[in-house]
């Protein structure tokens, strides 16, 4: 199954370490959040990859195009071409990577319409470049197969930004809670989408949250896997501190690979 991930944000809200290079690119734990969701999906067995670029996506390109000399051991006979040798191998070598440029200011629907050319599948994942969850993605696609709906979002409960009071008339706080979770459920992205989910995208200016995800809702074609564990999305420099201090502590939910 082909997994697109969405890659062409600005991350304006992340502007200390998006600057000089996309969200996407952003470390944890010395390697970019993306291929912290790539590890995620390949240790379900999805391995084939399309990364839909835009913002400073030239720089996800060279990532990757060095990927082999910079993960292993090397000979390179000088002055002949293409005499790089390759010695060992590397946990990724079985990945298939198509990267797609989407346009630089073009939207998340449009960005999944132009990149379509290369799912061959009639069911496809897509996902945000910046979120991080332990869903185990087996059952995520066993789910959206047996409810036979075109669309499947993942749904977690959110978890309130600020502490909440519980005020009385005369002022008196009753009860306090520090960023207590929420009644309800959120998107957390991982999508599994059936092809005809793309007749509902539009051009460059489609966002797919809005009118694709609403009409959808509309008409009975998306359904929730509701996921009960650990999803954090990295929007802001606060939530970066928070996932590397995660990884450098050994508690990652994330890491579900070996």
């Amino acid at each position: 199954m082909k997994v697109l991930i969405l890659c062409g944000g600005l991350g304006t809200r992340l502007r200390e370490e998006t600057e000089y290079r996309p969200k996407p690119m952003v470390d944890v734990g010395g390697r970019p959040i993306v291929w912290h969701v790539m590890k995620c999906f390949a240790h379900y067995g999805m391995r084939d990859f399309v990364l839909c670029l835009g913002y400073k996506g030239q720089v996800i390109k060279e990532y990757f195009l060095n990927y082999e000399a910079n993960n292993s051991d090397f000979t390179v006979q000088l002055g002949h071409k293409n005499s790089i040798e390759y010695h060992g191998s590397h946990y990724e070598k079985d990945y298939r990577v198509t990267l797609a440029d989407t346009g630089q200011d073009t939207m998340t629907g449009g960005r999944i319409k132009l990149a379509a050319k290369y799912v061959d599948d009639d069911t496809f994942a897509v996902t945000y470049g910046d979120g991080l969850s332990d869903v185990n993605l087996t059952d995520l696609v066993a789910f959206h197969r047996k409810h036979g709906r075109l669309a499947t979002v993942t749904a977690v409960r959110p978890s309130s930004r600020f502490g909440i009071l519980d005020v009385d008339g005369t002022g008196a706080v009753k009860s306090f809670a520090e960023k207590p979770q929420l009644d309800g459920w959120a998107s957390a992205g991982f999508f599994v989408f059936n092809r005809r989910v793309l007749d509902y995208l539009g051009g460059a200016d489609c966002v797919m949250e809005r009118e694709p995800l609403e009409k959808l809702a509309r008409e009975g074609q998306l359904a929730a896997f509701r996921h009960e564990g650990f999803f954090f999305a990295m929007d802001t420099y606060r939530e970066y501190k928070a996932l590397n201090e995660m990884w450098d502590n050994g508690k990652a939910p994330w890491r579900v690979w070996k």
